[in-house]
């Protein structure tokens, strides 16, 4: 059997640094992202060279239409959406008890998210370890890296620009263990399961019954979310956080 190294190889402030902003140039694109082009020269090269490889494109291309190119990549194809319990549970009754674990770290780390996020999306994922528990936050990425990967492997495939955001992220994990890579490989063939019946939004108030169906395991049933075209995405500026 085959040993790995499993520790992360950056310093904990680069993985800080790099997470905010694949967190702000995944999300929907703004016009501004002046943060992140003082932050990015200073990072080590395994990071910054792939953000600099987007940050090209994305001054090479009008802002139209790298908004219908983002909302092509993430928004129409299974494969190629940015919610991280999709990959592994689609849209089944475990997905929800999944959310939750998500949202039970965010507040255990003393903020909520905001009632207009999904808890599981990669940026949200990534800006709450950057900036509010990197620990905490990288636990559940890692968690959930088969789905990282399979993401990542669409993206690439694609010939997508967007694959470098997610390249720099991988830059700061652990290299894959032969079970994972046996995940991903699952996954890729499968695809996320399906479930038509029963689905229940996340953030309605029947959500909130949920809370109460943890003991009992009641299912709590999510579809996968869609950001609308000319939305803002998933929010994951600093405004997805409140105090708790």
């Amino acid at each position: 059997m085959k040993l790995w190294k499993r520790q992360p190889r950056l310093e904990d402030d680069a993985v800080r640094a790099t997470w905010q902003c694949v967190s702000l140039l995944l999300d929907y694109p703004a016009d501004d992202v002046e943060a992140v082009r003082h932050t990015v020269p200073h990072l080590p090269d395994p990071v910054r060279e792939p953000l600099e490889t987007f940050l090209a494109h994305r001054d090479g291309t009008p802002i139209v239409e790298l908004r219908a190119d983002y909302v092509e990549t993430f928004d129409t194809r299974r494969r190629g959406n940015l919610f991280l319990t999709y990959f592994v549970h689609g849209d089944t009754r475990q997905r929800g008890m999944a959310l939750l674990r998500f949202k039970d770290t965010y507040e255990a780390a003393g903020v909520d998210l905001d009632p207009g996020e999904l808890p599981d999306h990669l940026c949200v994922v990534l800006e709450f370890a950057g900036t509010v528990d990197l620990e905490s936050g990288r636990a559940l990425l890692l968690d959930h890296r088969a789905g990282f990967e399979v993401l990542r492997l669409h993206l690439r495939t694609a010939g997508s620009p967007w694959v470098s955001l997610l390249d720099a992220v991988a830059e700061t994990l652990p290299t894959l263990a032969g079970d994972e890579e046996e995940a991903i490989r699952r996954l890729v063939a499968a695809g996320p399961p399906k479930e038509e019946v029963g689905l229940t939004p996340y953030g309605t108030p029947s959500f909130d019954a949920a809370l109460m169906e943890r003991t009992s395991g009641g299912p709590v049933d999510l579809p996968m979310p869609t950001v609308p075209i000319g939305s803002q995405g998933s929010g994951s500026t600093a405004s997805t956080w409140r105090s708790a």
